[in-house]
């Protein structure tokens, strides 16, 4: 086994439970440490028992390299996998969904960089990973101005071009996950957001705005041709303190979808899961087609998709209606037709 690898599961195996990000980080922090020593040097301090003198590892990550250098799975991890809640069922959607439309990286508020996402998406036997970190108004979430934005399209397309050289199918798709403004018009460059392989918008502000300004900004929104999917719809929250969805005519907003193509998300983050099912039911008897995401903001997110598949199935939704089902050159003759 590969110590640094197995560390590296353990933090993605915390990440999808919702563990504390001090815990995940120590696991990642390990992987780097153990990752910088050759194999025989790692053998020699496990015999010693001095890996705990190494800075950033402690006894259970020196306890996981131990069992991973005996050829063994690691205590740790398997109480990990015993511990963790069950995931429900994706049944035949999960096995076909080629990739994730709708992730973020450190660019923006994720915790992860974009190679360690596009890795973890790899582990999973994901095709693509769509990149979509937040637009510039929403400060707290380090949203990218335009600038930004196009320094990290260089950096995707450094990725790709690694991926290419290695005979490595898997590829990273540009986008953006691009606030909705009050007025419906979207918060970047129309110019780029054209350039983009896919593009993502939500509504992030004012959600408590009454119903007929809110199915106005919407359905302008959706309208607009640069954009592919709408995100999650409601805006709603369902653990903690939670959060009301936001109040909006469902029916113009989904025949706007329908009208012009553009995916309704089922967001499969556990605190979303959005939309209800009423809407997504209603969505569906519309005639729209879907994207189910995993809006991760780290690595082990992206395992979240089968929340969402089993909530699609669960509403009807067909296999053929889910866009990320499609392969990334067939999606990307979606996104610009």
């Amino acid at each position: 086994m590969n110590p640094g690898g197995v560390l590296r599961q353990v933090a993605l195996r915390l990440e999808r439970e919702g563990a504390s990000s001090y815990r995940v980080r120590a696991f990642r922090r390990a992987a780097a440490v153990i990752e910088r020593l050759s194999r025989e040097e790692l053998e020699r301090r496990a015999a010693e028992g001095t890996l705990t003198e190494l800075s950033g590892i402690g006894q259970t990550t020196a306890g996981v390299v131990v069992d991973a250098l005996a050829g063994r799975e690691p205590a740790y991890l398997t109480e990990v996998v015993g511990s963790a809640g069950n995931l429900p069922e994706g049944g035949e959607l999960l096995a076909a969904l080629r990739g994730d439309c709708h992730t973020h990286s450190d660019w923006s508020d994720g915790g992860g960089s974009v190679d360690e996402m596009a890795e973890a998406a790899r582990v999973l036997g994901h095709e693509y990973l769509v990149l979509t970190d937040h637009s510039p108004r929403l400060a707290v979430a380090r949203g990218l101005s335009a600038d930004r934005l196009r320094r990290q399209l260089d950096v995707v397309a450094e990725l790709n071009a690694a991926y290419a050289s290695e005979g490595t199918p898997f590829r990273v798709l540009t986008g953006i996950e691009v606030d909705i403004l009050d007025d419906g018009s979207l918060d970047q460059e129309p110019e780029l957001l054209a350039e983009l392989d896919l593009v993502v918008a939500s509504v992030h502000s004012h959600l408590r705005m009454d119903s007929r300004r809110m199915t106005g900004r919407m359905v302008a929104a959706v309208s607009n041709p640069n954009v592919d999917v709408l995100g999650h719809c409601t805006g709603r929250l369902v653990t903690g303190r939670g959060r009301p969805a936001s109040e909006f005519d469902a029916d113009a907003v989904f025949e706007a979808c329908r009208e012009h193509d553009v995916a309704v998300e089922i967001n499969s983050r556990p605190e979303r899961l959005d939309p209800p099912r009423r809407l997504l039911s209603r969505a569906r008897e519309l005639g729209c087609r879907f994207a189910v995401d995993t809006d991760a903001h780290a690595p082990g997110q992206l395992g979240w998709q089968p929340y969402g598949c089993a909530r699609a199935l669960d509403c009807g939704v067909a296999v053929g209606d889910v866009v990320n089902t499609l392969p990334a050159a067939r999606l990307l003759e979606w996104t610009r037709r």
